[in-house]
């Protein structure tokens, strides 16, 4: 017998307009979408009912994994705290973020990244998760060890997107040495002899491995069929170099002509939302809002704060009279989906997933109150 849920009398956001009317839910898919009051289901009030949210970059995962310097939390808890703060803040879809490549500033040792995604995959089959989780590697091309680190994951098709970056100071990220002083020797508390130690070596490590290890990244994700980020980029060089390794997104760029650029090239420009709702960037690059003026912002990740994927999209709508709802939330659904191949999720329509979130919002933050994942209440 087929399972049925009847979802009435909410704001559906579609496509391209915003109707009141009813969804119909069967076997997990989106069933029928209808107009107009309706008694049957679960009446929701004039609440929006949206689609489920796609997470393409979040670090959230390893705050939870490491809250502390030092310390490691058991990896099936610290999992189950990440899942179910991205579920309640409407994303069903989630691609953890881990980090391929170390150095003197930190990352994990070799295979331990390769227990996280075993003990991701092993919480699935259990049914301990509320969103789909997906893998995100991080590859930081300048580190020596980056390449095998990756080798841990040569068969995993949970791997569906793998992004390029290069931290050393002096350029994407860190174009000013002013930025990197601040993120790196104030804060660490560094002398002024450590510092210029540590850039050194940073530089260097980057200048040695960063190009044979971008070429070789590529080449497998090329024949796997994974998606590429780039990161940071600055310059019409870097976007140039993306699009010769067959980027498909752009993450945070640190420039307008970087940004306007990859748009122009047919790649997504990532932004954060935490960006959009704060109004700057926190390391002090280009605000993500001037880029939703100029038309060229296309994806928001949170980035660091889960609920900011609900909250940011709102803003923009609010904000900007060329922005509609319906455009603002196609950035933390459809655009992520179709970048990295998800064509089944992402949009209310006949015959995909029924990922589905229903808010409340009449001004300000808006309120998750349910979240289905395959027309499966999870939250």
């Amino acid at each position: 017998m087929s399972a049925e849920t009847i979802l009435s009398n909410a704001r559906i956001v579609l496509d391209d307009q915003v109707i009141e009317g009813s969804v119909q839910i069967r076997d997990g898919r989106i069933a029928d979408i209808s107009e107009g009051p309706m008694r049957a289901g679960e009446d929701f009030a004039g609440d929006y009912l949206i689609a489920g949210l796609v997470e393409l970059h979040t670090d959230h995962l390893e705050s939870h994994y490491s809250p502390r310097p030092g310390v490691r939390w058991d990896k099936t808890s610290a999992i189950q705290a990440h899942d179910a703060q991205v579920a309640t803040a409407g994303i069903t879809t989630v691609f953890d973020c881990l980090r391929m490549g170390s150095d003197e500033d930190g990352g994990f040792a070799k295979g331990e990244m390769r227990e996280m995604a075993d003990a991701i995959q092993a919480a699935e089959r259990a049914d301990r998760l509320r969103a789909e989780h997906l893998i995100h590697l991080r590859c930081e091309v300048s580190a020596a060890d980056v390449l095998d680190h990756f080798s841990d994951f040569e068969t995993d098709p949970y791997v569906r997107l793998v992004s390029l970056m290069d931290h050393a100071p002096g350029q994407r990220q860190f174009q000013t040495m002013e930025q990197y002083t601040l993120y790196y020797k104030t804060k660490r508390g560094l002398s002024e002899e450590a510092f210029a130690h540590f850039v050194t070596r940073r530089q260097e490590s980057s200048a040695r491995y960063a190009a044979p290890h971008r070429d070789a990244l590529a080449r497998v994700c090329a024949a796997r069929g994974i998606t590429v980020a780039s990161h940071d980029d600055a310059t019409l060089d870097h976007v140039e170099e993306a699009k010769g390794y067959g980027v498909r997104l752009a993450e945070f760029p640190t420039s307008v002509e970087a940004a306007d650029a990859s748009h122009m090239a047919g790649m997504s420009v990532l932004m954060g939302a935490p960006n959009v709702v704060r109004g700057k960037s926190h390391s002090g690059n280009i605000a993500a809002r001037d880029l939703a003026g100029r038309g060229v912002l296309d994806v928001l990740s949170s980035d660091y704060v889960p609920l900011s994927l609900l909250h940011a999209p709102f803003v923009l709508a609010d904000d900007f009279d060329e922005i509609s709802l319906p455009q603002a939330l196609a950035m933390v659904t459809s655009t992520p989906a179709r970048t990295v191949g998800l064509d089944d999720r992402g949009r209310i329509a006949p015959g995909l997933r029924a990922d589905l979130v229903r808010v409340r919002r009449d001004n300000g933050v808006p309120v998750v109150r349910s979240v289905w994942r395959e027309g499966r209440r999870v939250a």
